[in-house]
């Protein structure tokens, strides 16, 4: 453990861990994690949007919240070193760093954890085109995160289409009971990091 504690994140890059916590302290922690509510997103950058949707949802479930950065992207090349440190600079915060980039992965490595995301995820879940196209494979996936005893509390959002909630998701019946939404009266704040880098740009 001692290579692991004197450069954890470099642990976590290689492998070597499937994650590591950064305190709201500054202090890097192996310890198992509590189940809770766990706040996954790229957070570049990180906003109001974002801290507010975590304070609504943590006193909604009475659950402590923390953070998830993950370092590898489905479809995005892995974040570098320097990058992952320049995220980490906004969060006063627990954080979590990991390799997972699917739900799939993160229910193995936080069993019994809530996962706090937006309706665009959400739809992308249950979308079997994220799945190559197999539904059977959607299904598995949402089985083995419902065995983990995980689930998805879900926000709206503003789009293209309109505001959209919950119910815009094609959710499978039998999956029904582990996704909650968060209504557009409990929660709403229209920004986004895609447009917060746009104006910055």
């Amino acid at each position: 453990m001692g290579s692991v504690s004197s450069d954890p994140l470099t642990a976590v890059i290689e492998g070597r861990v499937p994650w590591v916590r950064r305190e709201p302290d500054g202090r890097w922690s192996f310890e198992p994690p509590r189940p809770g509510l766990l706040f996954p997103g790229s957070f570049n950058p990180l906003h109001d949007g974002h801290r507010l949707l975590a304070q609504v949802a943590s006193q909604r479930s009475n659950q402590p919240l923390a953070f998830e950065l993950s370092l590898a992207n489905v479809d995005k090349p892995s974040l570098p070193t320097e990058e992952v440190n320049r995220r980490l600079k906004q969060f006063t915060e627990p954080i979590y760093i990991t390799r997972s980039p699917t739900f799939f992965e993160k229910a193995q490595h936080f069993p019994g954890h809530t996962f706090l995301v937006g309706i665009d995820t959400a739809i992308r879940i249950v979308d079997a085109r994220y799945y190559g196209g197999d539904s059977g494979k959607m299904n598995e996936a949402l089985a083995m995160i419902r065995d983990q005893q995980c689930r998805f509390l879900v926000a709206g959002r503003k789009t293209e289409s309109g505001f959209l909630e919950l119910t815009e998701a094609m959710i499978p019946e039998e999956f029904r009971e582990i996704f909650e939404g968060i209504g557009e009266a409990e929660f709403r704040l229209d920004v986004s990091s895609t447009e917060l880098r746009q104006r910055k740009a």
